[in-house]
């Protein structure tokens, strides 16, 4: 009996944490965005649907994932395969390159905003190589587009390592044995690459990806130290609408949105990238 019930007890406390700090939130954030005194209603979703900056965050988001994880996705692989094949002082490297994970999303946005402000490194720079005269005004509401690429270099310096050690980790599964018969029947590195490493990555490749577009789309703390509200994003608008607006029932519709884009893509990758059964890795 004990043997039996042993594993449901080792269950327990993961089940409890997702129960009081998942369910049990999703839960009220539902019925918030769905009900009011009167009862069932989709009238938040049409309050959150008609405002004039919805469209835009919606758009922004979409554009900054779309702009960011493939390039983490590329160089994560190719800082993974270069970590990889290191024979030395490849721990101190791995290092190096995750230090970013320590900072967190708004003191990577200050960061940066000391690069990118009228006072930063970047006018600093320019005005010493005399290439300006006078500081440059890039975070202005007329340059959304150097926001939005500050932002961009933000998220891939702090973010990419989330990647990198995800993948490192999945790369270290792949037996030396297939590249060594590959290599032996001539195979060019990138022939291994592509026909041993991609294909034998893939359960860490879906793990990374998912993670990784999920808080894609609920990037907020270093958009609101770059631009402010000068580049809406959709967290940006439901901390918008729940504290600026002290209405809390757009505000959940839109984590419901924004938990609804998570879901689908997230089954996206799972269908896309997902192993045989019997593949091993």
């Amino acid at each position: 009996m004990h043997a039996r019930t042993l594993p449901y007890l080792l269950l327990l406390p993961a089940t409890l944490f997702l129960l009081v700090f998942f369910i049990y939130p999703f839960v009220l954030v539902a019925i918030e965005a769905f009900t009011t005194d009167g009862g069932f209603t989709l009238d938040h979703f049409r309050t959150m649907a008609g405002n004039w900056k919805f469209p835009i965050a919606f758009w922004n988001t979409v554009l900054l994932a779309l702009a960011v994880v493939p390039l983490q996705l590329i160089m994560a692989l190719l800082m993974a395969t270069l970590v990889t094949r290191m024979s030395s002082g490849r721990d101190l490297v791995l290092y190096i390159f995750t230090i970013p994970l320590g900072i967190s999303d708004l003191a990577a946005g200050i960061i940066w905003l000391a690069v990118f402000e009228q006072s930063g490194f970047l006018n600093s720079l320019l005005s010493g190589l005399g290439i300006i005269k006078q500081p440059l005004v890039l975070l202005g509401y007329q340059s959304v587009w150097i926001i939005f690429l500050a932002v961009m270099l933000a998220e891939l310096w702090r973010a990419t390592a989330i990647m990198l050690v995800i993948l490192v980790a999945g790369m270290g599964l792949i037996p030396k044995e297939y590249y060594e018969a590959a290599e032996v029947f001539g195979a060019t590195a990138w022939k291994r690459f592509i026909r041993i490493t991609l294909p034998l990555l893939r359960p860490s490749l879906q793990t990374a990806l998912i993670l990784r577009t999920i808080l894609a789309f609920e990037v907020f703390a270093v958009v609101a130290a770059l631009g402010g509200t000068t580049l809406p994003v959709l967290m940006g608008e439901t901390y918008h609408w729940q504290f600026g607006l002290q209405d809390g029932h757009v505000a959940a519709a839109l984590a419901m949105v924004i938990l609804a884009i998570s879901i689908g893509l997230t089954l996206v990758f799972l269908r896309v990238l997902r192993v045989p059964k019997g593949a091993q890795t």
